[in-house]
């Protein structure tokens, strides 16, 4: 799989793509992350890639042309692989992203390419020409599309094999999961003491699953 991620800001997407899971496979080239920044595409004066919005209103909107010329390199790259491509920009009004849509665009898709929004958001042509799918992380306003770009890449990468250790680490097979205990069995805290639950204890599988689907009941 391979991340497209066009953002004014790509130290932030790379900060968090190389560490922990998402290194590894890099590392394992399961998954690669290619960063694509509108100032590059830009003839204008000390890079700028913001402007007034026509009709009036508070803030500044990213043009359109260096964002579709960025969009544009990105598709190219991914051409070039001969990919199969799918591309999104981020707002809370778009299309809800869960763990099903993760699945799917694992299973369906080899190049994924992201536009991180900011100010105010992204000249609607940008959006037309690129052909970009409208997508939410949420119904909530963020300072720029970067953390969803990254949400959106890190769940993709868990549904990929090889990216976690074991199928059975891919925790979005569940609705909800069980609460997970550690070492020690108990502790105290201001007075009060701290157990793990004793059926997890005993070693009985059985019974242990129950627990556990019991406890995801509860919890969902």
């Amino acid at each position: 799989m391979r991340f497209h991620i066009i953002t004014l800001f790509p130290d932030m997407c790379r900060s968090y793509a190389n560490e922990s899971i998402l290194k590894r496979a890099q590392e394992k080239k399961i998954v690669s992350f290619q960063y694509y920044d509108p100032k590059d595409f830009t003839n204008r004066k000390f890079d700028r890639v913001d402007n007034r919005p026509y009709g009036g209103g508070p803030g500044m909107v990213l043009e359109a042309i260096p964002v579709v010329r960025a969009g544009e390199k990105a598709l190219a790259v991914a051409k070039k692989k001969k990919g199969k491509i799918a591309t999104f920009f981020f707002s809370p009004s778009g299309k809800q992203f869960d763990a099903k849509m993760a699945r799917m665009l694992a299973k369906k898709y080899t190049d994924i390419i992201l536009i991180s929004g900011r100010y105010e958001g992204i000249d609607a042509r940008a959006k037309k020409i690129l052909k970009a799918k409208e997508l939410s992380i949420g119904p909530y306003v963020l300072t720029g599309g970067e953390l969803p770009a990254m949400v959106v890449a890190d769940s993709v990468s868990r549904q990929i094999k090889g990216v976690l250790g074991t199928f059975a680490s891919v925790e979005e097979e569940r609705t909800a999961s069980a609460d997970v205990y550690t070492r020690p069995e108990k502790f105290m805290h201001k007075g009060k003491i701290y157990r793990v639950p004793k059926v997890l204890l005993t070693g009985d599988h059985k019974k242990i699953e129950e627990w556990k689907g019991k406890n995801k009941r509860q919890k969902s």
